[in-house]
């Protein structure tokens, strides 16, 4: 994993960019526009040391955060095995469901491989994976497997009309219900 370094990211009022090397030396650049995120990070920018994250003990210990932190307070809030790949996974299937429903239903089999390709390689430039690990890890299945039968757009326009969940993209409200709604066909 990267460690971001203070030198890795700018911050202008409440716009914050970032630029490193990620895996396999790939640049990134993420811009953000958040005004307590960037309040946040400026905090963290003025702290001594290199390191971006990282913190301050009552003890006057100076801390970096890692990614097992990241994961071990993401298990304790939810109580459950949770981690920051699987934010990754939902990134992924979002937009690879959102991908799905611009370009529509397919009236061929052909056609439907060559849309969920290009539902794949979108979410996977934006997750800034291959497109292979990407279908592997990080679409969930059934966002897929419904496209191929047919039902995922029809599924994704019914809860789009639905009120969306509080702190939800109407996209990710849509998604969730119809996963969810899967599951429920899945164990009955």
């Amino acid at each position: 994993m990267t460690t971001l370094r203070n030198q890795h990211v700018d911050i202008s009022g409440s716009k914050l960019r970032f630029h490193f090397r990620g895996k396999s030396g790939k640049e990134y650049t993420v811009s953000v526009q958040n005004r307590q995120l960037a309040r946040i990070v400026k905090r963290c920018q003025d702290l001594p040391g290199h390191e971006l994250f990282q913190y301050i003990d009552d003890d006057g210990q100076r801390y970096t955060i890692e990614s097992d932190d990241v994961n071990a307070y993401l298990q304790q809030i939810t109580g459950k095995n949770f981690t920051a790949k699987d934010f990754r996974t939902w990134s992924g299937t979002v937009f690879a469901a959102s991908s799905l429903w611009q370009v529509g239903p397919s009236e061929t089999k052909t056609q439907a491989r060559k849309n969920v390709t290009q539902a794949i390689d979108t979410a996977a430039k934006h997750l800034g994976n291959t497109p292979t690990i990407c279908r592997k890890c990080y679409v969930h299945p059934e966002v897929i497997d419904s496209y191929f039968e047919g039902t995922l757009l029809d599924a994704l326009q019914q809860y789009k009309q639905e009120v969306g969940i509080t702190g939800l993209h109407q996209e990710e409200a849509s998604v969730l219900a119809f996963l969810k709604e899967r599951l429920v066909e899945e164990v009955q």
